[in-house]
């Protein structure tokens, strides 16, 4: 059976669905494979479900402080089994909601997996992946196994978690984020490997729930992507949290014991280090799901495992286009969004502006959280800008003040010449939710004085935005 439609997108996740949807909305005829779960990673497991264990993490921690407050909490405590089983709810929830768009929307489900026999056709056959436990109920209504056409395939297949020789993840003493996302029972004790934005969420999910927490970074720096003055403030703060940090360290190869793992850590000074613990979380990154495809054999140039892309989504060849993790970093799903949009646009004739990696936001929600877009104040000054650097502290913040969060601080980076906004980093409470004030900024190409002139509701964490503009000229209010 050969079905003929505008665009097939392989892979249900944040950028596969949001590209169906976008191919119905302007009027084009759409259907979308997928072989284990709809949502994708993100929703199932990944960026939803931490978020809603990182949740229950911070009503216990503020429980614990209750008394801060004026408020009594006596016999408190946590159930790991009903903090799991809250997260797979709402993961179960994202599910059932993208295959209401999918209906919604007029999107037909295809479900196994797909190869693409040559450009404009694609052969699904039934999932020979083994899925991930628990597994939400696959769609009632979907196409099956066939041969399928379409003048456009968008491959949006994302990411998976990277595993390094001799540290294979067992899912009992070694886990990757899904084994994280599930414990049967709650550890005593954590070694995380990687401390980027999943390995440091982990961190402080079990830390808060009172785990014995160490982490290990190959790099000088946790979390590398970041400002270092903001990821130095964050590393006080885990570190006060109980958090053991260790930096410019090599895992060279893990022992499972009786008990749990041996990490054998080498440091920069040659000194070795082991490190003992129930289990170890490999949090080492992601690699690309771009494998058994077709896209060799019909001629879509790879590089280093991810597909080489422009700023629309096009591959090298005419009519096969690719979004998400599975197009490179940063591998976000707000990337993989806006790269769904800009693909299909693009298919639909309509003229946009590619993607410009400056502008995507990166938010690691940990306590504290930290948040930020655009140059680190070291990335400025190597492209040879000369810049005005504006601090604020959260101290200085009366909402801040009352909430009982002063620890934190909002950096600016501006153009000395021109005015324009740079870059913005955060950390503390609810930085992910302000720094889209800046992205905005940044997207309108707002200068200094345009920021310095808006009006910022008081009393906000937002004021800090502001303050931190006023900063960078020497005009600061309130510190």
């Amino acid at each position: 059976m050969a079905d003929q439609y505008d665009i097939i997108v392989i892979g249900a996740g944040p950028g596969g669905y949001v590209a169906a949807i976008r191919a119905s909305q302007l009027g084009l005829k759409a259907a979308i494979v997928e072989r284990e779960h709809m949502a994708g990673i993100c929703s199932n497991w990944g960026c939803i479900p931490t978020k809603a264990l990182l949740r229950s993490a911070e009503i216990y921690g503020h429980m614990d402080h209750a008394k801060d407050y004026g408020l009594t909490a006596d016999k408190f405590g946590f159930d790991i089994e009903a903090i799991v089983k809250r997260s797979r709810g709402i993961a179960g929830r994202m599910n059932d909601g993208v295959q209401f768009l999918m209906k919604k929307n007029k999107v037909d489900i295809i479900w196994g997996e797909a190869t693409i026999a040559k450009p404009g056709e694609i052969k699904v056959e039934a999932t020979k992946k083994k899925a991930v436990e628990p597994q939400h109920p696959k769609p009632k209504t979907t196409l099956g196994e066939g041969t399928y056409k379409a003048r456009n395939i968008i491959v949006a297949t994302g990411a998976r978690p990277r595993v390094l020789p001799g540290i294979e993840p067992d899912g009992e003493k070694i886990w990757t984020y899904f084994e994280a996302l599930k414990p049967a029972k709650m550890p005593k004790s954590v070694a995380v490997m990687g401390s980027g934005a999943i390995g440091i969420e982990f961190a402080s999910f079990y830390r808060s729930l009172g785990a014995e927490v160490t982490v290990i970074e190959l790099l000088p720096q946790i979390m590398p992507v970041e400002d270092a003055e903001i990821a130095g403030l964050a590393r006080k703060r885990f570190e006060k949290r109980g958090i053991s940090i260790l930096t410019d360290a090599k895992v060279s190869k893990v022992d499972k014991t009786k008990d749990g793992v041996t990490a054998h850590v080498e440091l920069k000074n040659g000194d070795n280090k082991e490190v003992k613990a129930e289990v170890l979380i490999s949090a080492v990154g992601v690699q690309a799901n771009s494998e058994n495809l077709g896209l060799e054999k019909a001629g879509v140039k790879i590089d280093r495992g991810v597909i080489v892309v422009d700023g629309h989504g096009r591959t090298n060849v005419e009519g096969i286009w690719a979004i998400g993790d599975v197009a490179g970093p940063p591998m976000l799903a707000h990337k993989a969004e806006h790269e769904a949009v800009l693909a299909v646009e693009t298919i639909a004739g309509k003229k946009v502006h590619g993607l410009d990696k400056s502008k995507i936001p990166g938010c690691t929600y940990c306590e504290p959280q930290v948040a930020s877009v655009g140059m680190t104040e070291a990335k400025a000054r190597e492209a040879g800008r000369d810049i005005r650097v504006g601090r604020f502290p959260f101290v200085g913040n009366g909402k801040a003040i009352a909430l009982g969060e002063p620890d934190g601080l909002v950096k600016t980076i501006f153009d000395k010449k021109t005015g324009e906004l740079l870059g913005a980093h955060m950390v503390g409470a609810e930085v992910t939710e302000l720094i889209q004030g800046f992205v905005v900024a940044m997207n309108l190409e707002t200068t200094e004085e345009d920021l310095m002139h808006t009006i910022f509701p008081h009393p906000t964490l937002s004021e800090t935005m502001k303050e931190s503009v006023l900063d960078a000229y020497g005009q600061a209010l309130n510190i």
